[in-house]
């Protein structure tokens, strides 16, 4: 299993190609948010000639999820998501008010919801879903067992954690999540967050303030 990572819009967001030897992929958070950005992640797919079998949103946020309608229309997916954001993805016009930006495309319907304890395929790899609730109401992590990853979406920092103050956030039920969900997890998973670079399980256990005992 391979992992490319973009880094899309004005949030600096992190969108993640995951791929294997069969050439086929998963894309976690599309964020692309100018034709050069949908271009950059449209080249990558064809010169590595990947076949798209998968688009999973971590959460709803605007960074997260405006290229959702990009990804749907050129790959001929739609989105899998957990339902208590959707509420993100309808208001998704006002979000675009609410930072300052231009939506470029009509906002699509999810395809799928997914929960805590589905497990999405992508050949012989196996993601685990967990749901970590307080940066947004129905944020999700995907946990990767046979390659020690996991793909947080904003929950998780390298020494931080997602912001709570945004509609549906929850402090201590994001702590919570993190201690229970995520912690719990061999200190050698690396997380992938959904911005900035990747750090892993024992380092936030270790030098993480918000998380310490």
């Amino acid at each position: 299993m391979q992992i490319h990572k973009f880094t899309f819009n004005p949030f600096q967001e992190n969108t993640y190609i995951v791929y294997n030897d069969e050439k086929n992929a998963l894309i976690i958070d599309p964020g692309c948010f100018t034709e050069k950005e949908e271009e950059h992640l449209c080249e990558f797919i064809t010169s590595n000639n990947l076949t798209v079998k998968l688009i999973v949103n971590t959460h709803l946020h605007i960074d997260h999820a405006y290229g959702n309608a990009f990804v749907e229309k050129t790959f001929h997916i739609k989105a899998s998501a957990n339902h208590e954001d959707e509420f993100w993805l309808n208001g998704m016009e006002g979000q675009a008010r609410m930072f300052g930006v231009t939506l470029r495309h009509t906002t699509p319907s999810l395809g799928n919801y997914i929960q805590e304890g589905d497990k999405l395929l992508l050949d012989t790899d196996i993601f685990n879903v967990l749901q970590v609730p307080g940066h947004s109401p129905g944020s999700i992590a995907l946990y990767n067992a046979k390659n020690s990853c996991i793909f947080v979406g904003d929950t998780l920092f390298e020494g931080s954690i997602g912001r709570t103050d945004l509609q549906g956030g929850n402090y201590q039920i994001l702590i919570d999540g993190i201690q229970n969900k995520l912690l719990t997890l061999p200190e050698n998973t690396v997380v992938y967050r959904g911005h900035g670079p990747s750090t892993t399980i024992g380092q936030e256990k270790k030098h993480n303030p918000f998380i310490q005992a």
